[in-house]
Order: C-alpha cells, then structure tokens, then sequence
C-alpha cells in the first residue's frame, strides 16, 4: 500500500490547483480523478468562465478575487499557457437589481475602480447590447474571462513538475480518517496518506454525506452563436463580458467571441434542472435553443443568430448558495472544498492556495468564515 502527505481525491479546478499548491510546498501528493484529464463531464468545461471582481454575491469574496487575480498570472507565466484574459465587464439590469445594487456595494467597500453607466452611454460604448431606458450598469475594466480547460491543464502541469502522482480514470469508492491518517479505496487499490482534501464536484452528495448539507446538483447549458452580421463586434478586445439581470429577477451572462470559428457563447444562470452525475441529460433539445434565443433576442438584437452547439454541465448548489470550504468537522485530518454553486471557477487558484493552507498550517489567513459548513447544522465548531 502506497503511503503519500496528502490524497487530493477530484482533479477538475479546484482539485488540480490544491495539488499544484501542496506539491509547490513540498508535500508528497497523490491526486485522483475518475475520469481522463481535462474532461466534460463534471463543472470545468466549456472553453469560458467569467472573472470579475465588483461581486454581486457578497462583498466578502472580494479579498479572494483579489488574490486569484494575481495567481491567475503566475499560473500563466508558469506554465506558458494562456488562461486569463481581461476584456473588462459589465453588470446590466435595473438599478435596484441584485446584480447592479451588489455589484455596486462591492465596487465601493473595497474601492474597486468601475463606472456607472446609464442605458444611452451603454448602447453607445456596446453596440450589441439594446438596454431598456430604466436599465443602467456597472462596467469594471479588470474583468474577464479564463479558460477553464487551461486552467485545468496547467494546474495538473504544474502539479505533476512540482512532484505530484496524478492518477486518473481512478473511481475513489471510499475514504476514512484512521488512527495515523487517512485511508482511500479506488477501483484499482488502497492508499494512505496523512491528510486527505476531498474536492467532489457533482459528486459531493455521495462523498460528502456525513456534512449533512442538502447539495442540488443542477443541469446547465451553455450555448454557441454565430452572430447574424458576423462576429466581429463581439470579439474580445471589443466586447466585455456580461451578466444581465431581467426584470423578473432570471440573469444570462456571456462572454466576447475568442475562436476563429467567431462563436458568441451565452447561458442562463441558474434555473436548470435538478440532476445527479449518472442522471443528467446532456442532449441539448431544440425547445431550450428556442427559450434562450427568445430571452437573449430582446437585449442584443445580433444574438441569437445562428446556433452553432451546446453543452451541459452541472453545478452543486448549496442552500445559500455560498461556497463550503473548510476543514472536516468531524474529521481532522481532512479537508473539504465544494458547493461552489455555479460561481466557483474565477476563486480557482486562490481555493488551491486556501486549501494547501488548511492541510500544511491548519489556518489560513484567507477570510473564509463565509463558507463554514457549520452554517448549516447549527453546530459551533
């Protein structure tokens, strides 16, 4: 039986930068993943992910985004691939809408440089874009978008130079704290390790079910455009990305073409089915092109356009829809990262740094209080 410091049991973002991480602070680290590197079936596909830091969600992830900003470009000068571009971004709705009104907050708690603009300067700045006169936005120039597959790739790259064994198309059937350690069972054998990271994706109501949080695992999907008249008003460099809040409170975000098939890719966020990894349907049916084309089709005339492809992909929501970061509550030698709740890629490097923390120091000095699992069961820690 093979011994290692650490196990990191899933290599999608979050897991491939823990073991980049802990491998770059010396420990000996054995990473799992059940399926073949950089795959499509679980939360890290789909060739975009959007970065922004003005965080409608909460205030309290702007010191993260702030430093994943930093390792985004280590990340890249590392390991020579591009990953990060910045195209700058833009928060459209109402002016009381969550996506505006918090974007806001966060851009002034943290002094974030960003404009308002009103629905004249937007259609005058975006021409792709046909705001209502009552809407208005937030633009920030660091905002972008990563390529998660890159991202991905790197961190594995990254991890495996630092002197990390990755093992993949390796299903993990068990795991459990013991006297001196850990112990993991796959379906090729059983290994040892002083501390464990578990960083389960979808698949964290079947390896996560003793933290007792009500996980829902959602069907996305994400869709690729030629946009009638051509792509080149939405390339990057010319185009930000995007969220946009409809009146009745329903958001679908988008990014800037950067292929030179000069596809536009938008996506409802959130509002999918609810799904299991072995349930999920990953057909794209003609009915759910229609209901994007429709609700897009009112805010940017030149989208839909033409369909092109679409993918699935899941996210894991938890109930508040915050992160769940932490150290086991009743395990403590492991340490646990998911319920990223469809807005986890952007924090990727910084997770990874987080979680190197929680194993090597017990502590970290990253505000995570937000993403304690305790929140949830009551049960102070």
């Amino acid at each position: 039986m093979s011994h290692y410091d650490v196990i990191v049991i899933g290599l999608g973002g979050m897991g491939s930068a823990a073991a980049y991480r802990l491998a770059r602070r010396g420990q000996r680290v054995l990473g799992i993943d059940r399926f073949a590197p950089v795959h499509n079936l679980g939360s890290s596909h789909g060739g975009s992910r959007i970065t922004r830091q003005a965080y409608f969600e909460d205030p309290a992830y702007v010191p993260l985004l702030l430093r994943a900003h930093e390792l985004w470009d280590g990340v890249e000068r590392d390991s020579g691939r591009k990953v990060f571009t910045r195209c700058g971004g833009i928060m459209l709705g109402g002016p009381e809408s969550r996506t505006v009104a918090g974007s806001l907050a966060s851009a002034r708690k943290w002094e974030l440089p960003h404009e308002l603009l009103d629905a004249a300067e937007i259609r005058r700045r975006f021409p792709t874009m046909n705001p209502d006169d009552h809407e208005i936005a937030l633009y920030e120039e660091n905002a972008g978008f990563v390529v998660p597959e890159s991202s991905v790739a790197a961190h594995l790259q990254l991890a495996a130079r630092a002197g990390a064994e990755l093992h993949h198309q390796e299903e993990v059937l068990s795991w459990r704290e013991t006297s001196t350690g850990v112990r993991v069972g796959t379906s090729r054998n059983f290994y040892t390790a002083g501390r464990l990271v578990i960083c389960p994706g979808a698949w964290a109501p079947e390896l996560l079910a003793e933290l007792g949080i009500v996980f829902t695992v959602e069907r996305q999907v994400q869709y690729w455009f030629a946009p009638s008249g051509g792509a080149e008003p939405f390339r990057a460099g010319r185009h930000p990305i995007y969220v946009w809040e409809g009146a009745n409170g329903r958001q679908f975000y988008g990014f800037p073409s950067h292929d030179d098939a000069g596809s536009v890719k938008v996506a409802f966020f959130r509002g999918g089915r609810t799904c299991t990894p072995e349930t999920i349907d990953r057909t794209v049916h003609s009915e759910e092109v229609d209901e994007i084309s429709a609700f897009v089709r009112r805010k940017m005339p030149a989208l839909p356009g033409t369909f092109l492809r679409g993918a699935t992909c899941m996210y894991t929501n938890t109930p508040d829809e915050h992160f769940v970061i932490s150290r086991h509550p009743a395990h403590e030698r492991v340490v646990v990262a998911c319920g990223f709740s469809g807005h986890g890629f952007k924090f990727v490097p910084v997770v990874g740094e987080i979680l190197a923390d929680l194993v090597v120091d017990g502590t970290t000095g990253h505000p995570i209080a937000l993403f304690d699992p305790a929140r949830f069961t009551g049960v102070p820690r």
